[in-house]
């Protein structure tokens, strides 16, 4: 049996701290502190349980008043739980808890060179890229493996449908690594030279005033005219 119950106790959020730092390592994305007062002041905190065992954490907050957004910190899901379409059903429900409080957009951001995240965000959810942002972060250990952790910028108009842009439309592509995170494993210096060509590339067909429109497994991103 699945769930996902909110993290309105301490006992939730040591539990929803410890699956997150087991997901990311020594790359802490937030403590326990913060997620309780995140939890109490209203915002978005949740676990997701199978069979009563949690296996994931979405922590998400509100963003300024008048963009009626919110800003979406984390959603992730322990190694061997993913793949079942687990992940689309947490951020469906983070979707539907954000609609019920007036909330028209959620925004995150994610690593450009990490294939199955742009699937599921451009293809599957149909978020839309707003920007791309070099190095972040800075430099740190964890999902980026130590390298620097450029950023895309998107945002999930709420009450829209996912839609993908048509054959014609699309006038330039730029591909990445299958398996960029593997790769980092492998062969970190790879997947350097991967990140400072995907940043070169980024800035050469934005600067044209081209902009991301999808993403496809083969051909990588899609771009498109305005």
């Amino acid at each position: 049996m699945r769930e996902i119950r909110d993290l309105d106790s301490v006992e939730l959020i040591l539990e929803a701290q410890g699956v997150l730092d087991a997901i990311r390592g020594s790359q802490r994305v937030v403590d326990a502190g913060t997620l309780r007062a995140l939890q109490q002041s209203g915002n978005y905190a949740v676990g997701f349980f199978d069979e009563g065992r949690m296996v994931g954490a979405s922590v998400a907050f509100f963003g300024a008043p008048a963009t009626r957004s919110m800003h979406s910190h984390i959603t992730a899901l322990l190694p061997d739980f993913r793949g079942r379409g687990w992940g689309r059903e947490m951020k469906e429900h983070q979707r539907q808890w954000a609609l019920s409080r007036g909330v028209g957009n959620i925004t995150w951001t994610f690593d450009p060179l990490v294939a199955r995240n742009a699937h599921f965000f451009l293809t599957v959810l149909g978020a839309r890229v707003t920007n791309y942002a070099v190095n972040q972060y800075g430099i740190f250990g964890g999902g980026d493996a130590g390298d620097e952790s450029d950023r895309l910028d998107v945002k999930w108009a709420l009450a829209d449908l996912a839609s993908h842009p048509a054959d014609g439309d699309v006038v330039e592509t730029l591909q990445i690594p299958s398996d960029v995170e593997q790769m980092r494993l492998d062969d970190p210096r790879e997947a350097h030279a991967w990140r400072m060509n995907l940043r070169r590339e980024m800035a050469v067909l934005m600067n044209r005033g081209l902009t991301i429109a999808g993403f496809d497994a083969e051909r990588g991103y899609l771009f498109t005219e305005g």
